[in-house]
């Protein structure tokens, strides 16, 4: 690291196209390089066998990705949004600590603004948590619809945009490029 001092950012990857989680997988993963702890907490995904949870386990112990949501949430009217408040909150407890830890140099909250869109945790507590950033801490918020308050918090926001889709052609998700 240069002799710089390290300045905590706070970025968002937010939009309707794909590569929002990626990107900050591919920021992960370059932090780990450089010698950085990471800690990835994904508010939604639960259950699945994503590619990076493989990928996770032999970079530990300094990657480390938790899943700590129900999984996928089929539309405002889910009958398991309860369920999914639930588990949404517990992540949301837990980034609070592990912020507060000093034990990572980047923690990403994967859909945690998915999280607030569906209402499973309130946008204050949210930002709440961003005036609780220590100063040398990166933090990394994804999913869409950022709302304008944590926009207008971030330093950096990405808009991924979908131009095209291989599932708007019928063609499955794939291994590898989406799990």
């Amino acid at each position: 690291m240069s002799t710089a001092k390290r300045k905590g950012l706070i970025l968002v990857n937010t939009g309707n196209g794909k590569g929002k989680t990626t990107a900050a997988l591919g920021m992960a993963l370059r932090a780990w390089g450089q010698g950085m702890k990471v800690l990835i907490l994904q508010f939604i995904k639960g259950g699945w066998k994503y590619g990076e949870l493989k990928a996770a386990r032999k970079l530990a112990p300094d990657f480390e990705i938790r899943q700590m949501g129900e999984g996928f949430i089929k539309g405002e009217d889910d009958s398991s949004l309860g369920e999914h408040r639930h588990a949404a909150r517990q992540a949301l407890e837990t980034a609070r600590k592990e912020i507060a830890s000093d034990r990572y140099d980047l923690i990403i909250l994967d859909e945690v603004l998915y999280a607030i869109y569906y209402g499973l945790i309130k946008l204050d507590d949210v930002l709440e948590l961003l005036g609780q950033k220590p100063e040398k801490l990166h933090l990394v918020l994804t999913g869409r619809n950022a709302p304008p308050q944590i926009i207008e918090r971030a330093d950096l926001v990405t808009e991924m945009r979908e131009v095209k889709h291989p599932f708007t052609q019928g063609i499955a998700a794939q291994k590898g490029i989406e799990y």
